[in-house]
């Protein structure tokens, strides 16, 4: 299959490409470069530097003709997008209205669309959360990621694109970059190896931080690989149903770096959540998936991937 991916020089998106191609299929990559770097995209992959929300989009639509849209282009701090809630809808809304506009007139037969489990649900009443969970987004990024998903639904029923929804959780590993507030694990790490104490971000009620759900990113990769022919019409939680406090985080990091850098505690943000942790059981029976990394694993994997990024 002919599969573009949107985003597909960033963090999680070069992964996917990698997976795609190791496979066998020919992967087309629009990407404006903005948080991607050229040195993540794959030479065997087809590359263009265009962003979602230009015109320009529709021409490599007829050049390319995909048959499959892999969707993870975005803004994607939240932080950002409370500062900004104009720049994160232009990007996540209306560049994604963009892109489905492409698909429907070029015929692409399925999106698989990255939404965010870690924020749509906001301060879920149910624990692990799933996906029949009221969402209840506390964020600019949240309700335009659930934006998006009913766009998907309408693009279904009133032109047939399929699609699978994906929604990760705190997604890290190497390639992960720290600006804009959005990898928790690379800042910390890029912190420590600079020899700097990175903040740690707590309500004055949960000194240890908040809990997170955190997936390793060659696990979200294998769902990305099942959602290829899986999941038609359906949203699914990719993540670990593992809880982590930002404090044992970052301790877990701290222990195997070696270093005794304490964190600067600071006060929560606007659009952080006090808990996250989704149910995956939907993603076991449906998409056969699950994850295969510990924290203690992908932690290790990722230490490799910035220590020797620094030594380079």
């Amino acid at each position: 299959m002919k599969i573009l991916i949107t985003g597909g020089a960033g963090f999680i998106g070069s992964h996917v490409a990698d997976a795609y191609l190791q496979q066998g299929h020919e992967v087309v990559i629009v990407d404006n470069l903005s948080t991607g770097y050229l040195d993540n995209v794959n030479t065997q992959a087809k590359f263009y530097q265009i962003d979602i929300c230009s015109s320009e989009l529709d021409k490599v639509f007829s050049t390319e003709k995909p048959d499959i849209v892999n969707h993870h282009a975005a803004q994607i701090s939240i932080p950002v997008s409370v500062k900004d809630p104009l720049a994160d809808a232009e990007i996540n809304v209306k560049g994604f209205i963009n892109l489905m506009q492409c698909c429907t007139k070029y015929q692409v037969r399925k999106v698989i669309f990255i939404s965010s489990g870690g924020a749509i649900y906001g301060e879920a009443d149910e624990y692990p959360t799933t996906e029949t969970c009221p969402t209840q987004p506390l964020s600019p990024y949240a309700i335009n990621k659930k934006v998006s998903e009913d766009y998907l639904y309408y693009y279904r029923k009133a032109f047939c694109i399929d699609y699978t929804i994906l929604r990760y959780s705190n997604v890290y590993g190497p390639r992960q970059v720290s600006h804009g507030e959005a990898g928790v694990v690379s800042i910390f790490m890029e912190k420590l190896l600079a020899g700097e104490r990175p903040n740690l971000y707590a309500y004055n009620t949960e000194p240890d931080g908040m809990i997170r759900d955190y997936l390793y990113v060659k696990d979200a990769v294998l769902a990305n690989l099942a959602a290829l022919d899986k999941g038609s019409g359906e949203a699914y939680n990719i993540a670990t149903c593992t809880e982590t406090r930002t404090l044992a985080l970052f301790n877990e990091i701290a222990g195997q770096m070696h270093s005794e850098i304490q964190p600067i505690l600071c006060p929560a943000r606007k659009g952080d959540i006090h808990r996250s942790l989704l149910d995956i059981d939907k993603a076991f029976k449906q998409l056969q998936w699950q994850p295969k990394y510990t924290l203690k694993e992908g932690i290790a994997e990722t230490i490799k991937f910035f220590t020797d990024k620094t030594q380079r």
